[in-house]
């Protein structure tokens, strides 16, 4: 019975990865495709591609997720929590994409693990949930926006007597690399979070150990699944990126790049910090685009899309907790 249901949990843990990917491909490619940088079919191609090969740059990240947020009970009690944790962040994955909202995948999974979890009366690290993850979620977005303004005034500076015509043609040049970097900063934060709760399924099941580590067939399935995801799209939510918040030209959207991919590079290795590449990348957006002039910025999406960060976490882990209680009565 408890090989069925660790089956199950690898195979939501998979699906949620997957829908990670389509939710989440506007993070790299949106601003890219918007300023026309490159075409949506080798803007998704690249992304999938880059997203694979970031899966396997590091581990701290799933270190993280597996060990310093919640205490699973070995069993099937634990692989309950695990699933419930899943359904609801997959809950709010699809429910965010269908009406286009780019909220954060990663919040969405910590806010199930800890419903799940404080539903099926178990331990909920405190200390690690604040410092790995409210924290970076509260300090990523406000360091990317006045990055993202910072890099952009030096982009203007530098360039302030270059051909205009010539530098629009650089940059759209230059947002290639910069969309493959925050493509690659995204696979190495993103698979390495569901590499964490497989892991931690292999645990609770008792056919792995703690020390063991990340078993490889793990990477490569959570990579080949986000890049999957990825290929798929997420075209409701790269139209809220690329251009309801801002309409983008190649420096801003460069300059917005450049930026989360960088924020995502230092968190992932030197605070194996989950933090939310939606986030992340919204914030330079507006920062870069708020060069131009504030009124430039579409406040008023920027604030719909800042609510639906706060209600992420809740709202997952509130579909988590319910899963679970119903889950725990409906099984002997």
């Amino acid at each position: 019975m408890e090989t069925l249901a660790l089956i199950v949990v690898v195979g939501a843990a998979f699906f949620f990865t997957y829908t990670n990917g389509f939710h989440d491909a506007a993070n790299a490619i949106a601003t890219s495709i918007s300023t026309r940088a490159l075409t949506p079919r080798i803007a998704v191609a690249m992304a999938a591609f880059m997203n694979l090969a970031g899966a396997f740059l590091g581990q701290g990240v799933a270190e993280t997720v597996a060990e310093g947020l919640i205490d699973a009970p070995t069993g099937g009690d634990g692989l309950i929590i695990l699933f419930s944790a899943l359904v609801g962040a997959i809950t709010w994955n699809l429910v965010a994409w269908w009406y286009g909202l780019p909220s954060s995948s990663s919040n969405a999974l910590v806010g199930g693990l800890v419903g799940a979890a404080l539903a099926g009366a178990s331990t909920v690290h405190g200390t690690g949930v604040l410092t790995k993850v409210v924290l970076p979620m509260l300090i990523s977005p406000v360091i990317g926006l006045l990055l993202g303004y910072l890099v952009m005034v030096a982009i203007l500076w530098l360039f302030r007597r270059a051909n205009p015509q010539r530098a629009q043609r650089g940059f759209r040049m230059a947002q290639t690399v910069s969309a493959a970097g925050m493509a690659l900063g995204h696979g190495l934060q993103d698979a390495q979070k569901t590499m964490g709760v497989v892991t931690m399924a292999l645990v609770i099941a008792e056919v792995a150990d703690e020390d063991d580590g990340i078993p490889v067939w793990v990477r490569i399935s959570c990579a080949v699944m986000l890049s999957l995801g990825t290929y798929a799209g997420g075209w409701r939510i790269m139209r809220t990126l690329g251009r309801r918040i801002i309409e983008l030209d190649p420096p801003r959207g460069f300059a917005a790049e450049s930026t989360a991919s960088s924020v995502l590079y230092a968190a992932s290795y030197f605070f194996n910090a989950p933090i939310s590449t939606t986030h992340v990348i919204t914030a330079a957006i507006m920062g870069s685009g708020a060069t131009r002039r504030l009124s430039a910025v579409r406040w008023g999406v920027a604030k719909n899309i800042v609510v639906g960060w706060c209600v992420t976490i809740p709202a997952a882990g509130c579909v988590a907790a319910l899963s679970c209680l119903l889950l725990r009565l409906a099984l002997p």
